[in-house]
């Protein structure tokens, strides 16, 4: 996580400690002035509340506005909601990715039940309680739209008379020279899985083993160090396999071989190795060995900063790629993914190749651990930006059921997304099923089976003329 998630975690806890001291002091209180009996009773109905409705990480207010500024060219104009239906004030010009852009509220019960508004035959998932400007995603709806039979109706939220429609315009960037940039394995697939299917000419470029966090290997009667190389071995093999899936062959796949939370250090001291602080291991080599491409790091395996670049520029000048996919470098907070982006820029300005455009995706968020929210197979309305305006372009392609079923199974294939839910978070599905009204699908028990198997992939356009930010 960055400083910035650090840092909404921990006022997050403090306010829950906080709330949970009042919590305390009434309740003794109660057992004193009352009676003793009504005090486990409260804490069991305290305890279901905080499961039901108060577990989400969300680190911004509900009631703040979304600040997109879309780029000038952006085609907009004002639309009514009228009869249940979305009527345009002027015919619609070429784009395919149409936000909607609303001022809408939840109801009472919307506090306490997802609120949800109905979009043709999608459906589209906001916070309880919410309240100011949001944006609906309609990409894939517009012959529906345009001949005016496209039906809106908010459940536990209530919609404006009126509303402002953004269309924008971009190029299919499947049909282009790709490169996704994977900080894990399983974050191409999880981004992108849609989108480099269907292109013809994509690489997949993997940073890290992602070998940490191997406690579920330990079962198996290995030490901590021998667990994680296991798991690094086996992540480092999705990385080369799973794509396969998607029609992207093994040649077009490169395992880097770096290590988990380890890219920061190396950025700060970019001629120091930085090893494994879990498997022990200090040469990248041991992850490379699937590769059809010899690198600038296979000298010597040292995993530096140095070599991450080098590897990189080298991977640039390799396949020639027209576009960058990769982790937004201000929407994304895990670090490994921060530290990918900054290394892929500084990689360009090394290199004799240089790409036209980045498209920035986030499989994690700084402010709401929940996005997408919804169900899994539904729309992606677009994420919070409460703190500084979006300015980006955003491209948001659209999966067909078939698309989506493929990205479930090749997430399925992803080890880290294997297994069973620990106890606790079964607990709380089962709590949120009964109180909340929320699902989760049949193909995953993992999170990101919900969150990225959906109706859209959404990302961020940047020219490469631009600076980074």
């Amino acid at each position: 996580m960055t400083g910035r998630k650090q840092q909404l975690l921990k006022k997050h806890r403090r306010n829950k400690r906080a709330a949970l001291i009042i919590a305390l002091v009434a309740l003794i209180a109660v057992g004193v002035l009352v009676a003793w009996w009504w005090v486990p009773l409260f804490i069991v109905i305290g305890w279901l509340a905080h499961e039901a409705w108060f577990s989400d990480h969300l680190f911004y207010s509900p009631k703040s506005d979304y600040r997109y500024v879309f780029p000038e060219g952006a085609q907009d104009q004002p639309v009514t909601l009228s009869n249940g239906k979305l009527q345009l004030s002027e015919p619609l010009g070429e784009g395919q990715t149409l936000l909607l852009e609303l001022r809408m509220r939840s109801t009472w019960l919307g506090r306490w039940l997802d609120p949800y508004v109905l979009a043709g035959d999608d459906r589209q998932d906001f916070e309880r309680g919410f309240a100011g400007l949001r944006y609906v995603n309609l990409s894939g709806q517009k012959d529906t739209l345009a001949d005016g039979v496209l039906h809106m109706r908010g459940v536990f939220c209530r919609l404006p008379a009126t509303a402002r429609l953004y269309v924008l315009d971009n190029p299919d960037y499947s049909r282009q020279r790709l490169m996704i940039l994977a900080p894990h394995a399983d974050d191409a697939e999880l981004a992108a899985f849609g989108l480099y299917s269907r292109g013809t000419e994509r690489s997949i470029v993997t940073i890290t083993q992602g070998e940490i966090e191997a406690e579920t290997y330990q079962q198996l009667g290995l030490d901590r160090a021998q667990a994680a190389e296991l798991k690094g071995r086996l992540r480092s093999w999705d990385s080369m396999a799973v794509p396969l899936w998607g029609g992207v062959p093994q040649r077009d796949c490169v395992q880097l071989g770096y290590y988990c939370l380890q890219l920061p250090a190396m950025e700060q001291a970019p001629e120091r190795p930085f090893g494994s602080r879990e498997s022990g291991q200090s040469d990248t080599r041991s992850a490379r060995r699937y590769n059809a491409m010899t690198l600038p790091g296979d000298a010597d395996g040292t995993p530096t900063w140095q070599n991450l670049v080098a590897d990189l520029a080298a991977l640039l000048e390799a396949f020639e790629p027209q576009v960058i996919v990769m982790p937004h470098p201000e929407l994304d907070p895990h670090v490994d993914h921060v530290a990918t982006t900054r290394a892929l820029y500084e990689a360009v300005g090394k290199s004799s190749w240089k790409p036209d455009v980045a498209l920035f995706y986030a499989n994690h968020l700084h402010d709401n651990d929940r996005w997408p929210m919804g169900l899994a197979g539904k729309g992606v309305a677009l994420p919070p930006f409460v703190e500084a305006p979006s300015c980006d372009q955003i491209w948001s392609p659209c999966l067909t059921a078939g698309e989506q079923l493929d990205k479930a199974m090749a997430l399925g294939m992803q080890h880290d997304l294997q297994g069973p839910l620990p106890f606790k978070r079964r607990m709380r599905r089962g709590i949120q099923r009964v109180l909340a009204g929320r699902e989760w699908p049949l193909t995953g028990e993992d999170e990101f089976f919900r969150k990225a198997v959906r109706r859209h992939e959404v990302f961020w356009v940047r020219q490469f003329t631009d600076k980074p930010r």
